[in-house]
């Protein structure tokens, strides 16, 4: 059997999942929430589960060696480094525009860096997107997500 590239990612990510799996044993449980159905190691172990499935999947259905190489043999460096500054300003734009506008930018950005130049199909994606993902944090979650010295100011609050 000769290893091939996927078997590499999925061993690499059966590993991740592994260790991870390993050290969410060391997060700290309140008294009592032994017992509980939910607790603060119910996701991080479910997530390792599904990482460690998936990851076998990746490896029992690698196929065969393609003759022609998947891509010309380029690293992308330049597209890598434009997302990783991408990150980056969302980062640091973050507290200024909010999550809600800023998500939407970053998401944009993202698409028209990988080649995306369509500004309805960016736009459609990247706003609905943004928008689900912020009702699941705020109102199904309760998670308060503020929305931005920029946005405060304008619209006054």
């Amino acid at each position: 059997m000769t290893l091939r590239r996927d078997h590499v990612g999925g061993l690499l990510f059966l590993l991740l999942s592994v260790l991870y799996g390993w050290f969410i044993q060391d997060i700290a449980l309140l008294p009592g929430d032994d017992l509980e159905p939910f607790h603060a190691r119910t996701l991080p172990t479910a997530l390792a589960w599904i990482g460690g499935v998936l990851s076998v999947l990746l490896i029992v259905t690698a196929g065969p060696v393609s003759v022609r190489p998947e891509n010309d043999g380029r690293w992308y460096i330049g597209l890598t480094a434009g997302l990783l500054l991408l990150v980056v300003v969302f980062g640091l734009v973050l507290k200024w525009l909010g999550f809600l506008v800023a998500t939407i930018l970053f998401l944009a950005g993202g698409f028209w860096l990988l080649g995306e130049r369509r500004p309805r199909m960016i736009a459609a994606v990247a706003i609905p997107f943004s928008v689900i993902l912020w009702l699941l944090l705020t109102q199904a979650l309760g998670v308060y997500l503020a929305p931005g010295k920029l946005v405060t100011a304008v619209l006054g609050g």
